[in-house]
């Protein structure tokens, strides 16, 4: 690869296009990048001269192709290998860096856009930042990596011009001449030649064993033409083929990876423990600050659960828990449970402390529900057995279903001024709800005591009502439990201060109906969501149905 340099006017190129009708040469191939001298076509009619002009619209990506597809080219004439010119690389220098200096004033504009603020003066050059002098300098890498590649000679041609000599970074009076090109570019070539004048070569660097040159001097070279310097430099005697191995800074990374791996692989399981203990000890101070709110959530969640599952009194145990660990703490320690997501410890407490109280109330309520039934035996108030856990998706308490009453226990005759209920034959289901079940009237002696006492007549649900108000309540829960709510939370829109009406929950219930099929077409259960759908509005085998999929974690989980 020989540089040809020199300023305006000092016949490079016809140097060049002389250059190619050299014996040692085949075909050559001329790149001519700026186009504003016109010299290929001009010098073509020198005599001898044996170059074809390799054509491209002027942008980088045209021209780099073809410098490939000349570096590509078979030799023309057997035995003797093609030349490329390229003229001129300063030109080539000079457009890359104008292709940075205008996406630097275009992302200046768009920055400036984004910010809302004025852009960039027109008037003014814009500063081109160190990373898109980098993307140049690689696009220049780019062709002088396939140059290199060429079998044959390749003639670059270079401006130069005298600019004034620093000296300690102050200038001085001398002159000098500096190639305008990439700085490095004299480096990457065999033969450095600048022409001072028409006629006046000087050989200022080489790279051969077949020229005796004297070290640190220039030397003139005297009737220069490209087929002389080849000649003297050796060309009819060098190989065929170059071997180029160019610097891979890639490769670094992929060296540290391998290194990691064979130590991870031979580091004995104690030696892990101890580097994952020094990571630690040597994290950042808030990722230590993280990791250490995290271990004492997993640690509140734990406690909690173990308070839960206290059979005597799961609500003082809870109690203790914030009294120990202080609700500031508690306010700053992030949990997390399936069954309430992302909370704070202490408000995980609370909603675990009315989580509690209102299985109390439910069995309270049961109780007094069985008490009053007429040959039902009273059962001691047992705790229920309390969820598996705060971390556990959706295990409330599952409540027995109802035993169907003895055939022998009839219910009292209804008074002679009630309405007659459903028939007999006929399911909770298949009663439409203008014949809906209503509560039976107290006998007649019972209603005549509440009315002197001023109090509302007691009504006894017959049994058909109370098998409806059981499925109702039983697809409340689950309700509640699909979408990760208690039953009070599930039920407040319609409660007010006590239980809803029968009538009033089955709407409700039917207007909830959509949001958990969605719900479970979302967590991949379309077969349990096609049987709710088609349900009938009082379905007394809900919780068999639901019972799979609350025996299991959803599929979307």
């Amino acid at each position: 690869m020989i540089l040809l340099a020199g300023p305006e006017k000092t016949g490079k190129s016809r140097i060049a296009a002389e250059g190619t009708a050299s014996e040692l040469l085949g075909m050559t191939y001329w790149i001519e990048i700026g186009g504003s001298e016109g010299t290929a076509d001009y010098y073509g009619r020198i005599p001898g001269a044996n170059y074809e002009i390799v054509p491209h619209d002027g942008s980088y990506q045209d021209i780099l192709d073809a410098v490939r597809w000349a570096v590509a080219q078979p030799p023309a004439v057997e035995g003797k290998r093609n030349m490329i010119v390229v003229d001129n690389v300063s030109v080539l220098w000079d457009m890359l860096s104008d292709e940075q200096a205008i996406y630097a004033r275009w992302r200046a504009e768009k920055r400036a856009k984004e910010d809302r603020r004025r852009g960039p003066n027109p008037d003014l050059p814009v500063t081109v930042d160190p990373d898109l002098w980098n993307r140049a300098k690689d696009r220049w890498g780019e062709i002088l990596w396939h140059l290199r590649r060429h079998s044959g000679p390749t003639l670059l041609l270079a401006r130069q011009e005298l600019v004034i000599a620093f000296e300690n970074d102050k200038p001085t009076r001398e002159r000098t001449r500096k190639i305008k090109a990439e700085k490095n570019l004299p480096a990457a070539v065999d033969a450095i030649v600048e022409l001072h004048a028409l006629g006046e070569a000087y050989l200022t660097g080489v790279r051969t064993l077949h020229w005796e040159v004297t070290p640190g001097q220039s030397e003139r070279f005297e009737k220069f033409s490209i087929d002389a310097l080849l000649r003297r430099m050796g060309f009819h005697e060098a190989a065929a083929t170059r071997q180029v191995t160019e610097a891979r800074p890639e490769a670094y990374l992929d060296e540290q990876q391998a290194q990691q791996t064979q130590q991870t692989q031979q580091r004995p399981p104690q030696q892990s423990q101890q580097r994952n203990q020094r990571q630690q000890q040597e994290a950042p101070p808030a990722q230590q600050s993280t990791q250490k709110a995290d271990q004492a959530g997993r640690q509140v969640v734990e406690l909690i659960h173990q308070a839960l599952k206290d059979p005597t009194d799961p609500e003082k145990r809870l109690q203790a828990i914030r009294a120990e660990w202080g609700t500031r703490t508690l306010k700053q320690t992030p949990t997390f449970t399936k069954m309430w997501g992302e909370l704070n410890a202490d408000d995980l407490i609370t909603r675990s402390l009315a989580y509690v109280k209102e299985e109390a109330e439910k069995r309270r309520k049961a109780a007094e529900a069985a008490a009053s039934t007429p040959g039902a035996k009273a059962e001691p108030d047992t705790p229920a057995p309390p969820p598996a856990g705060q971390d556990q998706a959706r295990e409330h308490q599952v409540h027995p279903e109802p035993e169907p009453p003895a055939e022998d226990d009839t219910p009292p005759p209804p008074d002679p001024q009630a309405e007659d209920g459903p028939p007999p034959g006929e399911s909770p289901e298949d009663t439409t709800e203008a014949e809906e079940p209503q509560d039976r009237p107290a006998p007649g002696a019972q209603r005549l005591a509440d009315f002197a006492a001023g109090r509302p007549p007691k009504r006894e649900p017959d049994r058909k009502t109370k098998i409806a108000l059981d499925a109702l309540h039983a697809e409340a829960d689950v309700q509640a439990r699909v979408l990760m709510r208690t039953l009070s939370e599930h039920l407040a829109p319609i409660s007010g201060e006590g239980e809803p009406e029968m009538i009033p929950l089955r709407n409700y219930l039917l207007a909830q109906r959509p949001e958990i099929i969605a719900q479970l077409e979302r967590e991949g259960h379309t077969e349990l969501a096609a049987y709710y759908q088609k349900a009938p509005h009082v379905d007394t085998k809900i919780r068999e149905a639901f019972a799979p999929y609350f025996g299991g974690a959803p599929a979307g989980q």
